[in-house]
């Protein structure tokens, strides 16, 4: 990578670890699909005029289609799950099961894009469900009040959001090789909005949610998705979605500190097992991570 790309890899990262954040903040008191609403169109209010600005207008009325079908998978449904995962599980872990969302990117290039791959990279499939394992069966990072169902729910949907991510990457390599990345980022996001606004309207809290619940929204709308997504989709016009999409190893880092330092949460021995085993089993299947032999073979 050059110094711009890593720089955005970082950055990006730091915004993402802080949406799980504003998510736990704002969630209780929008409900899922309302916040994943208000997250997209913030987001989309703050990238449209950006996209007039720069020109990019016909960009997205030639690709309108498969930047609505990244808006859905990418965006849409993602958010929407991870919203109601963050009703019961703590911000660190739902970063965690995020970052296999590459393992899931591998996966599709591999059975859809016809990749090649190695005994080495499908060996990163059961030891990243090992990890996962880890953190069901501990009960790890349980909000207060929530049960063990609960979790496993909440679990299931993190897990349904990186499979979504993973497909989404190699799509958007697939369909929107050469389009603008502000073009697939505004425009994503403003059919995101369109598509969860029926959801949003039905499931709309009939209490006003307090002030603080509103800035964690502006958070998340404008720095977490508007700026995050234009730094993503530029990665994957520069580096390729399979390195882009690599940022989610970063991501639960900083999620775990931002926890840590603005909302109290715990760290303990199994989180941070049950972790390292999902992003050693991701790292894996990515090509991240060889044992020595394999690099002896290779070299």
């Amino acid at each position: 990578m050059k110094p711009r790309d890593l720089a955005d890899l970082l950055l990006l990262a730091a915004l993402w670890g802080a949406s799980f954040l504003f998510m736990r903040i704002a969630a209780p008191d929008f409900g899922a699909a309302p916040l994943a609403a208000l997250r997209v169109a913030g987001a989309a209010m703050l990238l449209l005029p950006m996209l007039t600005l720069r020109g990019a207008w016909p960009a997205l009325r030639r690709h309108w289609w498969p930047i609505a079908v990244v808006g859905l998978c990418n965006s849409a449904l993602p958010f929407t799950l991870f919203a109601h995962a963050a009703l019961s599980i703590e911000a660190g872990v739902s970063a965690i099961l995020n970052a296999t969302s590459p393992l899931f990117g591998v996966l599709f290039a591999a059975l859809w894009l016809r990749e090649p791959s190695n005994g080495w990279r499908l060996a990163g499939l059961p030891v990243a469900l090992i990890g996962v394992a880890l953190l069901v069966g501990g009960r790890i990072g349980l909000k207060a009040g929530a049960a063990a169902a609960d979790a496993a729910v909440a679990i299931a949907l993190c897990l349904s959001a990186a499979v979504l991510y993973g497909f989404s990457a190699n799509y958007a390599r697939r369909s929107l090789s050469g389009v603008p990345p502000l073009a697939i980022a505004a425009g994503s996001q403003a059919a995101a909005a369109l598509l969860l606004a029926p959801a949003a309207a039905l499931t709309w809290p009939a209490a006003t949610a307090p002030w603080t619940a509103w800035v964690a929204v502006l958070a998340l709308a404008l720095p977490c998705t508007g700026v995050a997504y234009v730094l993503y989709f530029r990665l994957i016009a520069n580096v390729g979605a399979a390195r882009a999409i690599t940022v989610t190893f970063l991501v639960p880092a900083f999620a775990v500190l931002w926890g840590a330092m603005f909302l109290g949460e715990a760290v303990d021995a199994g989180m941070l097992v049950g972790g390292v085993v999902i992003l050693a089993g991701t790292a894996l299947a990515t090509g991240l991570l060889y044992p020595p032999a394999w690099h002896r073979s290779r070299g």
